[in-house]
């Protein structure tokens, strides 16, 4: 009998990490459904995108290994979600460990490892960190890389 897995993420600056989860997903069950979390909802749990919420959907539903992609707007919706769409598997991140046993109900709820070394808050600390370095100091590294490069070729 096909296998329905569901997952929930912002997916906000895409990156490995990511794709490895839905790669993942893919290989667990035979049908990915995955929640892109809504500008709005992301602003109710404090978080602000890079990227708007139509763009986060299109690009995680472009990937081979996700069915279909629904909004996620809000905590409670899983509930729904999991009964609507006939999911086998609950699947999250480790960092939720214990946050959805409640789904236990209804389906199998799975926290999976992430991927070391890469996470998006990891990559919008570097590019704040980058920001912050005053644009003299970035010119003038840039004057000197340039003159590197000149000296090797």
């Amino acid at each position: 009998m096909p296998k329905t897995i569901i997952t929930y993420g912002t997916f906000d600056m895409f990156h490995v990490g990511h794709l490895n989860l839905l790669r993942r997903l893919s290989e667990m069950a035979d049908r990915v459904v995955v929640g892109v979390s809504t500008d709005e909802f992301n602003l109710s749990k404090g978080k602000k995108t890079l990227i708007p919420y139509e763009q986060r959907a299109q690009i995680v539903e472009a990937i081979e290994y996700v069915d279909l992609v629904i909004p996620e707007e809000s905590w409670e919706q899983k509930l729904s979600d999991v009964k609507d769409h006939g999911v086998d598997i609950f699947a999250i991140g480790k960092d939720w460990e214990g946050k959805f046993d409640f789904l236990e109900e209804l389906c199998e709820v799975q926290y999976l490892t992430r991927t070391q070394s890469i996470s998006t808050t990891d990559l919008k600390r570097s590019l704040k960190r980058f920001l912050s370095i005053p644009q003299e100091d970035l010119s003038r590294a840039f004057e000197v890389l340039e003159m590197l490069r000149r000296d090797l070729e």
